[in-house]
């Protein structure tokens, strides 16, 4: 019984008359509105099953117009199959559907099978539906306030159905007392059409709220669908998912792990067509995306799962969101295989774009630094021994030498290569020496992801032009981090990290429960190359640090390693703190003591054969913390920035 029935009941039970029982039977109409508070608990819910009821009667439309975020008013109209006069006054009774053949509860196809949204809704709510089959020449409309019928009537209207809900929870004026302001619910029940709208790519969607149309989609590929449903950032560079298992297929895209977002609304899960929010299937995605995802973000997926009836029961909540699995161990392996194996491309596949607005372009203007005054500002190009315009930024030379085909067709005109043959070779595993002399880039004709190196910016970011002539920007010490990564995991799935011992082994002191933390994981330590061993009191021994780490710093390394040991030992219990996941964790501390740092010059070659290893490694999207690796600026976003566009 929910709080609105309960407040208008006494505190006490009434004594029974003399020869009466204290059991009594409860009037249709209280019954009704019990059931209406565990079907529609809010106007989001109510617009859900609507919604389903129109994609269930084979509509090819549905246009959706919503006031006062549902609760003054919610219209869905749909061009589906339509009812009679005697389907009309079935519909609105409890237990009544067209969608049930038999009794098993096994074989349901259809999004809607329970027969309690409509008769919930009217005895909540102002209810009239008019509906006309295809067949028919004339419409039909009843209507339901608070539970009260009046009997079907002849109206006019177009083939197929149209439900207006009027004035929600009119009827339980408690239950609409805790309902969130008209700009909440609003919110809540466009996230409900959208994931229905998912799940019938192929019907045309149109959503008004409030007289604002939010969107009007044709009927599309899935895809198409989910593109169009995400925002910009995050339709670009969708990657497709694929598996299969037991008879189970998984299938439909993920966007790449730089693409998050702050809860887990951009996931959007159906099961045979069936949108939900189950948290198994939210678990197995979180652990996919575990490594290559900064923590405390949710990725942005769109999946669709095939399962065989009888292995899943849809009939758990009267809402249909959530779902009992007869093999959770299968399900949860399907998607967590499926979707790390869709992530394991390297870089340049897929990637993030940077957020631009339009308005940055109008807002532009010249800065120079304090020393430089528009009369002292260096020329350019043809300025000799540039200096610095800011602290730390250092004019790029050399773009006047690059070697343009001016003379060619346009669609020939391309940065003619100046790199030498062997220059793809691999990045040294130790740190990279510095160059000799102040060298300038020549940009090459490329094929590749990542384009060609041209310049280094504040010893930090690589700049590269791609073939089709985007601007990448590459982090190079959060991509060197993945690769060490990378090679790191590698290496200890293979045996055994292999390690170089220290000529003076180091000596670190630190608190009684890191020591404790680090002596415990000896054995995991020493196949990750790194061997050490109690020195008394407080003090550790470091005798081997990985050889791929080169003249790191041994004490800073194992500093952090304790960190990471006692975080992990001190955290919450959960799947995310098996082994896998602290290996993984440690293997990142040490990746990023092993890896260019920021601030590090880095020679043409040196650049290029990052990129070259980017684009060969899996998830170097993204650094071993979850941060992009690289970014990708096309011709129209930078056309934006200069307010071109």
């Amino acid at each position: 019984m929910s709080a609105d029935d309960l407040s208008s009941l006494p505190l006490s039970p009434a004594p029974p008359a003399e020869g009466q029982g204290i059991v009594r039977r409860l009037s249709e109409v209280v019954v009704n509105r019990i059931a209406a508070g565990e079907v529609i608990e809010r106007p989001a819910a109510a617009l859900k099953e609507l919604v389903e009821n129109a994609i269930d009667s084979g509509a090819r439309r549905v246009d959706i117009a919503l006031e006062g975020g549902g609760i003054d008013r919610m219209i869905v109209t749909d061009d589906g199959c339509g009812m009679n006069a005697a389907d009309l006054a079935l519909a609105v009774e409890r237990h009544c559907t067209s969608k049930l053949r038999d009794d098993t509860l096994v074989q349901i196809t259809t999004l809607g099978f329970r027969g309690e949204a409509l008769p919930s809704i009217g005895a909540a709510a102002r209810l009239s539906i008019t509906s006309r089959p295809r067949d028919e020449s004339g419409a039909w409309r009843i209507r339901v306030e608070g539970g009260r019928v009046t009997p079907p009537h002849p109206a006019s209207g177009a083939p197929g159905t149209s439900v207006v809900v009027e004035d929600l929870f009119f009827a339980t004026p408690a239950r609409r007392k805790f309902l969130k302001s008209a700009r909440v619910e609003g919110r809540h029940a466009e996230s409900v059409v959208r994931r229905l709208a998912l799940a019938a790519f192929d019907t045309a969607f149109r959503l008004m709220l409030d007289g604002r149309l939010v969107f009007d989609l044709p009927a599309q590929t899935l895809q198409a669908r989910a593109a169009a449903l995400l925002d910009a950032a995050e339709a670009n560079g969708l990657v497709s998912v694929s598996g299969e298992r037991d008879g189970m297929v998984l299938s439909g895209f993920i966007c790449p792990p730089s693409v998050h977002r702050a809860t887990a609304a951009g996931q959007f899960m159906l099961v045979n067509g069936r949108p939900v929010v189950d948290p198994l299937l939210r678990t197995a995605v979180r652990v996919a995306y575990r490594r290559v995802i900064e923590p405390g973000r949710h990725p942005v997926v769109a999946l669709s799962l095939s399962v065989p009836q009888q292995m899943v029961d849809v009939n758990v909540h009267p809402a249909k969101t959530e779902l009992r699995f007869a093999d959770e161990a299968a399900v949860r392996s399907l998607v967590i295989g499926s979707i790390q194996r869709a992530l394991e491309h390297g870089a340049g596949v897929a990637g993030v774009r940077p957020v631009l607005s339009s308005a940055i372009g109008r807002q532009a203007r010249i800065w120079y630094p304090p020393e430089n005054t528009p009369e002292q500002a260096p020329a350019y190009p043809g300025a000799t021994a540039p200096r610095p315009l800011a602290d730390g930024v250092v004019p790029l030379t050399g773009f006047a030498e690059k070697r343009l085909d001016f003379d060619a067709p346009p669609a020939a005109r391309t940065i003619q290569s100046a790199m030498p043959s062997d220059s793809k070779q691999p990045l040294p595993e130790t740190a990279c020496p510095e160059p000799e002399g102040n060298e300038t880039l020549a940009p090459p004709v490329v094929q590749y992801p990542l384009g060609a190196a041209v310049a280094q910016v504040l010893d930090t970011y690589i700049l590269a032009v791609a073939a089709d002539g985007s601007l990448i920007l590459v982090d190079q010490h959060a991509a060197h981090e993945r690769l060490t990564h990378q090679r790191l995991r590698q290496q200890f799935l293979s045996g055994r990290v292999q390690a170089q011992r220290l000529l003076v082994p180091d000596v670190i002191d630190l608190p009684p429960a890191q020591v404790e933390s680090l002596l415990n994981a000896t054995p995991l330590l020493e196949r990750l190359g790194v061997e050490i061993e109690g020195f008394g009191g407080q003090s550790v021994l470091i005798r081997a640090l990985p050889a791929m780490l080169g003249a790191t710093d041994a004490v800073g390394l194992l500093r952090d390693l304790a960190d990471e040991l006692e975080r992990d030992e001190h955290g919450a219990p959960d799947e995310m703190a098996a082994l896998d996941g602290r290996l993984d964790a440690v293997i990142a501390r040490m990746a990023c003591h092993g890896s260019i740092r920021a601030g590090r010059r880095l020679s043409a070659e040196e650049m290029n054969a990052l990129l070259r290893q980017m684009e060969a490694t899996p998830l170097a999207g993204t650094c071993s913390h979850g941060r992009p690796t690289w970014l990708k600026l096309s011709r129209g976003d930078l056309e934006r920035l200069f307010g071109r566009r």
